[in-house]
């Protein structure tokens, strides 16, 4: 005997369950910085960049970020809550998600942090910050050493502090070998290194990205970093 309400209500349960993993799915690649962000996923990474790009905040000497995902805040509900809103001076942000120091760190084209420096810094800067290394995990050392040396190359004289990645569980077996290759980059050409890999941080579901309390965490402990350079 068949029971057609039961292989009714087994269907549609089975139904909810599939739309249900489907949206975590979705979810998690809108969040992820892969490279293969898709054309779908750079235009994304594209508006979010803008509305950070547009968020000046405070006064006084003028700090630049050149950074990632977590420069402008992707996850957040407001990206000027993103971790250089902590920074003292006034912060201007360029960020892209999924960029990197070397320049394939990202599938969306020329966004690498050198390829969008000389913009970031075309109105001066007192100080510049360069955030970023958890996309570049996937990238070679000569890749990266490349990249770093380029963008030193845009950055001429101004001075730099380079924040290198946080320790994010997703990519955390590849993390301490980029820190180390950046702080070794950082010591030869004369710039600033802090690195992140002591922080305990609080992060998203997908176990990359911070959560409000981590950018302010984050931001943080970059601050001071900037206040001990006087």
């Amino acid at each position: 005997m068949i029971h057609r309400g039961a292989t009714s209500v087994r269907a549609r349960l089975l139904t909810t369950a599939v739309c249900l993993f489907v949206a975590a799915s979705l979810l998690t690649l809108w969040l992820s910085d892969a490279s293969s962000a898709g054309v779908d996923g750079c235009a994304r990474f594209e508006q979010v960049a803008a509305a950070r790009l547009t968020a000046d905040v405070g006064s006084g000497e003028r700090v630049v970020v050149v950074g990632d995902s977590y420069s402008v805040g992707l996850g957040l509900d407001l990206a000027a809550d993103s971790w250089p809103s902590r920074l003292p001076g006034r912060v201007h942000v360029s960020g892209f998600s999924g960029s990197g120091f070397s320049d394939r760190s990202s599938g969306c084209g020329r966004v690498s942090f050198a390829d969008r420096a000389a913009r970031a810094v075309r109105d001066g800067a007192d100080l510049v910050v360069v955030e970023g290394g958890l996309n570049d995990v996937d990238r070679t050392d000569a890749e990266i050493r490349a990249g770093f040396a380029r963008l030193m190359g845009v950055l001429g004289d101004l001075p730099v502090l380079v924040v290198g990645p946080a320790d994010a569980p997703a990519r955390s077996s590849a993390v301490p070998h980029v820190d180390d290759l950046l702080a070794g980059l950082a010591e030869q050409h004369g710039a600033s290194y802090l690195s992140m890999m002591g922080l305990d941080l609080p992060y998203l579901d997908d176990r990359l990205h911070l959560t409000p309390a981590g950018h302010q965490e984050f931001g943080d402990a970059v601050a001071d970093a900037v206040a001990a350079l006087g």
